[in-house]
């Protein structure tokens, strides 16, 4: 039996956090279609397992992923990408997702690894993490997001110049630019990066997601829009056991005892 590509663990601390790791380390965790079809498949089983809540991305500390598998596709044509579907059939798994994904970026994030964290709900870098969609250095451009995620995260003209020159971009650069959550030492990452999803796990569930959709709505609508529709989800939430228990909480000066209902 072959490695499995994709290596998934249901963690007893914190609780309620399912941790992915990218295992290719033979080749810094090349994104291939093999892994995007394992990927799809855990991401897609995980979202629908009620004994968990928020799941965890992550590579090794040389690389989460450091792009797509070049050597696979050096002599691909149109024809087979466009037939094929590539890309779209097997990676846009991560996109319907209910549940938070947070990735955990140590070493490169370049191509198709830089776009795949930002396909994630946020990212917690270290500090020796590089970034980068160096693309146009092997004569293509991004194609899981990188010159459309990038720009909303960082801006027009730091996106353009990225994928114009190709350059890599370092963690503090990448956090100053709005595109990581929160720098960390490397050797500091997982233990920060699972206390932060213990911390989303031991929420509200449902008003886990609430929040989710509600800010992914704000890059999709109209400011106009995007406020009665946080506002409606606002409000459904006291349709919610746990919107009780969580504001007596508060009165009573005590922990809430979330239900997830």
């Amino acid at each position: 039996m072959s490695e499995p590509l994709v290596t998934v663990e249901k963690l007893d601390n914190p609780a309620r956090v399912a941790l992915i790791r990218f295992n290719r380390p033979k080749v810094l965790n090349a994104l291939n279609d093999a892994l995007a079809e394992e990927l799809a498949g855990v991401l897609t089983t995980l979202d629908a397992d009620p004994s968990v809540h928020v799941m965890v991305v992550t590579g090794n500390e040389k690389a989460f992923a450091a792009g797509a598998d070049i050597a696979a596709m050096a002599e691909w044509d149109y024809a087979k990408v466009y037939n094929d579907n590539y890309i779209t059939r097997h990676w846009e798994a991560a996109k319907s997702l209910r549940k938070p994904l947070i990735a955990a970026v140590s070493g490169y994030a370049l191509g198709g690894g830089c776009e795949f964290a930002m396909m994630c709900d946020f990212i917690i870098a270290a500090d020796t993490a590089k970034f980068g969609q160096p693309e146009i250095t092997i004569g293509t451009i991004p194609g899981l997001g990188g010159t459309q995620r990038l720009p909303r995260a960082v801006g027009k003209a730091k996106a353009m110049e990225l994928c114009l020159t190709g350059r890599f971009m370092s963690a503090q650069e990448a956090e100053a630019a709005g595109l990581v959550a929160r720098t960390v030492p490397a050797d500091k990452l997982m233990e920060d990066v699972l206390a932060t999803a213990g911390k989303i796990a031991s929420m509200s569930l449902p008003a886990v997601m609430k929040v989710k959709e509600s800010i992914n709505a704000a890059y999709e609508t109209t400011l106009t829009q995007g406020l009665q529709f946080e506002r409606r989800e606002f409000h459904g939430t006291f349709a919610l056991a746990d919107q009780k228990e969580g504001m007596r909480a508060f009165v009573e000066k005590r922990k809430p005892d979330f239900k997830n209902r």
